[in-house]
């Protein structure tokens, strides 16, 4: 049951998008940390593609709604990290993809090796 709530909450967390990138928050690599206790609590710890992100709230806000949204789920509590700052290190495979198909493969390249990815 609860990887099965793990996954509606990965998948609630892919429909909201950031609106200036146009990929979803956890191909983004903006979910940092997810935690669900016993109760149908769940913790998100996300962050935003820079501290002065001005949709980083209503992000933040969309994140709350779309997981509370998932049956199961009772409460849920997100924590915004601006510190460290996001890196594309921590686009998934298919943020990385999205974002190639968005700026273009050297783009993105460029991008993660001066990000210091392997």
């Amino acid at each position: 049951m609860a990887d099965d709530l793990w996954e509606k909450i990965i998948d609630a967390l892919k429909t909201v998008y950031d609106l200036e990138i146009s990929v979803n928050v956890y191909d983004l690599g903006l979910i940092r940390e997810i935690r669900v206790d016993d109760d149908g609590k769940v913790y998100i710890k996300m962050t935003w593609t820079s501290p002065m992100c001005p949709y980083g709230p209503l992000m933040t806000k969309m994140v709350e709604d779309a997981v509370r949204k998932v049956p199961g789920v009772k409460d849920v509590e997100v924590v915004v990290e601006l510190d460290p700052p996001w890196s594309p290190k921590e686009l998934t495979e298919d943020g990385r993809r999205q974002m190639e198909m968005l700026f273009g493969k050297e783009t993105v390249e460029r991008w993660l090796r001066e990000a210091g990815a392997k």
